[in-house]
């Protein structure tokens, strides 16, 4: 084994161009929630869901250009742990940002294997969904293993399927559908015609609906695998973003306009369901195996981001250095990898097939990141405006970025539109964060009083 710093210094190996982290992001950010979500979306908003989900988009893309000028600044895996640090120099609240982070990226791959085996039981009914989420894991895990370059390659022929999927919805509804006689403001009637209710509805669904967009932000997390990561993984947050907002609205609308509300929100494979209503069973078929690769994509993007948060974070000895080994033939943190698989396949099994539920936790602790990251962006530029941003959030007044203000805010506002149950989860997240800090700090404290024991952990074995 070689020790970091001492014979090789381990690294990650940069194969990720411009292209590929946008087929990336676009990736990440299509595959769950336009297949998965948009009937829990549109049970919540009705036909006005197109409002939720450009609301959501602008909160995405708030946040997305903090990410983008803290991403120019600080390249590396593990990209909110390394922001908040180098912000507030707080070991404790960088901790607690990676941890949630690191949190999210496993729930959500917990909650689209869900989705990935809803859709797999509509064309097999005789397979079990916890089993066909799990084994769907573990053939992705092993994909992850091998290598970011097969990842992304992978990757960018899933992220093109899925999109050809899209584009059958939208000719669908240009054929078929009746957008002309269609109430695009039409809601559930639990909301009735109450103002304060329907923007309640719309601002819930946009919540949710998030869940269709966050995924972004892991982009910061393969820096260290970018090609030139301070320009390539800012253009790529844009790009990626302004690509799946575009395709997201015009897919709700043709949605809409095929079947209504009512019936995207009774079933578990909405678009499905939709291309089913234009071109009968052989749509039904088709679409249905197109979300096969757009749910497996995403699960593919959140394990990878899940592994590399582990790796960056155990390398600055914020959790057990073994996380932080690099396979020497592959060039992958191996142990990360299946510490990351195994902690999905817990989710999957204790989830009892609820994504809603568990898309719910995920998003409510992807706001209190966010909120973190603009935080740190704001603090920053009081703090070291002296620091080289090769991209640079615009509009500011004095020192202060407005776009990063807005983002806190509205990552702050957002965090109110959840019910009790994923609050408290939300809020037991973090108590595990914090007891987790305290016992890998109190680790890290008797190795160093240990005679002859070695902090520079990063291990190729």
């Amino acid at each position: 084994m070689l020790k970091a710093g001492k014979d090789k210094e381990p690294s990650l190996k940069r194969n990720v161009s411009l292209f590929q982290a946008i087929m990336y992001g676009v990736g990440l950010i299509l595959g769950a929630g336009i297949y998965v979500l948009i009937g829990d979306v549109a049970g919540v908003a009705g036909n006005a869901m197109w409002l939720s989900f450009m609301i959501a988009a602008a909160i995405a893309a708030f946040t997305g250009l903090s990410y983008a000028e803290l991403t120019s600044m600080f390249p590396k895996s593990a990209a909110e742990y390394v922001f908040v640090k180098n912000a507030f120099k707080s070991n404790l609240a960088a901790f607690v940002a990676g941890w949630l982070i690191t949190f999210v990226a496993i729930v959500s791959a917990g909650a689209v294997a869900i989705g990935f085996s809803g859709y797999l039981s509509g064309l097999f009914p005789q397979l079990d969904p916890v089993l066909s989420a799990v084994a769907l894991i573990l053939a992705l895990s092993m994909i992850n293993f091998i290598g970011i370059r097969e990842s992304v390659w992978m990757n960018t022929v899933f992220t093109l399927v899925e999109l050809a999927g899209l584009a059958i919805i939208v000719v669908a509804a240009a054929l078929f559908g009746s957008f002309s006689e269609v109430d695009y403001y039409a809601m559930p009637l639990t909301v009735g015609t109450s103002f304060s209710l329907s923007v309640g509805a719309i601002l819930g669904a946009a919540g949710l609906a998030f869940f269709a967009y966050f995924g972004f932000e892991n982009l910061a997390n393969i820096s260290e695998e970018a090609k030139n990561a301070s320009r390539t993984i800012p253009r790529a947050l844009m790009i990626s973003i302004a690509i799946t907002t575009a395709v997201y609205i015009i897919v709700a609308v043709s949605a809409i306009a095929l079947v209504g509300w009512e019936e995207l929100s009774l079933t578990e494979a909405p678009l499905a369901l939709a291309a089913e209503k234009a071109f009968g069973r052989t749509g039904l078929t088709v679409l249905s195996g197109i979300a096969l690769f757009a749910t497996s994509n995403t699960v593919l993007m959140m394990l990878i981001a899940g592994s590399r948060i582990m790796f960056g974070m155990a390398r600055d000895q914020a959790l057990p250095p073994a996380l932080a080994r690099i396979h020497p033939s592959t060039k992958t943190p191996w142990i990360a990898v299946i510490v990351t698989m195994l902690l999905v396949v817990t989710v999957v099994a204790f989830s009892q097939g609820s994504i809603s539920a568990v898309a719910n936790i995920a998003v409510f602790g992807i706001f209190i990141v966010y909120a973190l990251v603009n935080l740190a962006l704001i603090w920053l530029r009081y703090k070291q405006p002296e620091l080289q941003r090769p991209f640079k959030v615009p509009i500011r007044i004095g020192n202060f970025p407005v776009i990063a203000g807005f983002g806190f805010i509205t990552s702050l506002a957002m965090l109110t539109q959840f019910d009790s149950v994923t609050m408290v989860s939300g809020a037991v997240a973090i108590t595990l964060a914090l007891a987790s800090y305290i016992i890998i700090a109190g680790y890290y404290k008797i190795r160093r009083s240990v005679p002859g024991q070695d902090d520079s952990d990063a291990m190729v074995s």
